[in-house]
């Protein structure tokens, strides 16, 4: 495994268990009346990396499962990142990017 790989590897195992906390976090909130941590940084965790971890601790503790539009928000990341990483596992990811990349304007 090079570096890069296990770079990417730490960060998402990172994000996952911080979304995942933050999720159990805003749920025991919830239930004491506190102050809550906001959808935006909830789904911001989702976006860089965790969205299975946001998902896997809604369905764990029953959080914000019915909530509109931070439900289908929530699932349309953890979909994209699905796809993500099964394009990455299977080694497709990269050409993928290197074909996108190809179509940028060179500088002058």
């Amino acid at each position: 495994m090079d570096r890069v790989t296990e770079y990417i590897l730490y960060w998402l195992i990172a994000a996952n268990v911080i979304a995942f906390a933050l999720m159990i976090n805003d749920k025991h909130r919830a239930a004491a009346g506190a102050r809550r941590i906001s959808e935006a940084a909830l789904l911001q965790w989702a976006f860089l990396g965790g969205a299975i971890g946001t998902f896997a601790a809604s369905r764990l503790v029953r959080h914000k499962t019915r909530k509109q539009p931070f439900a289908t928000q929530m699932m349309t990341l953890l979909v994209l990142e699905l796809i993500l990483l099964a394009l990455w596992v299977l080694g497709l990811l990269g050409p993928l990017i290197a074909a996108a990349l190809a179509y940028l304007p060179r500088p002058a």
